[in-house]
């Protein structure tokens, strides 16, 4: 990844934000693990079934998937078909990532937020709790995981577009290409 510091100071902030806020989500899956695994332990050695703790691990797990979905996509982690992509030339990459970002991306986010908005309103409007005796009393603050994975999605999209209109521009150079992460993408 480039040097965030060749970026304009704001989106560099945003840039390096978004870097420590996909590794402190990463801690998360190490405490879903474990709560999963105290969930098979009271539930096969002393016969305890906890819907709390059930319902605990899945809205980490969404909160892992949804809320670190831009940190992968700032990792060029996502995937891509790239049939045409790996043999250009990194100006070119640039400039397929920007049209990418600004005519795909960053729409379907938008679509998505708008379509969700509704969705979660209500659910925040009536503090929608669990369905199951014992389950975590909100369901809202799980819905509203969508609008908000796609608003990152769009602040790390556009933080792409600059990051690759300064490599369009030779205003940075763009990150080398690792030998192994373009064998994973083949």
């Amino acid at each position: 990844m480039s040097d965030t510091t060749q970026l304009p100071a704001f989106i560099g902030a945003l840039d390096r934000a978004s870097e420590w806020f996909g590794r402190t989500l990463a801690w998360l899956i190490i405490i879903m693990m474990l709560i999963q695994f105290a969930i098979v332990l009271l539930r096969y050695m002393f016969s305890v079934n906890s819907i709390f703790m059930q319902e605990l691990v899945m809205y980490m797990h969404a909160s892992v998937f949804m809320l670190a979905a831009a940190y992968t996509f700032r990792h060029d982690g996502h995937v891509r078909v790239d049939i045409f992509y790996r043999g250009m030339t990194p100006r070119r990459q640039a400039l397929v990532n920007i049209l990418g970002i600004l005519l795909l991306m960053i729409p379907v986010m938008v679509f998505v937020i708008a379509s969700s908005y509704g969705y979660v309103a209500n659910s925040w409007r009536i503090m929608e709790t669990s369905s199951d005796y014992g389950g975590i009393p909100a369901v809202y603050a799980l819905k509203t995981l969508i609008p908000v994975f796609a608003l990152l999605m769009i602040i790390q999209g556009l933080i792409e577009v600059v990051r690759n209109g300064y490599i369009f521009t030779g205003r940075i150079t763009p990150p080398a290409a690792d030998e192994n992460h373009l064998e994973e993408r083949v």
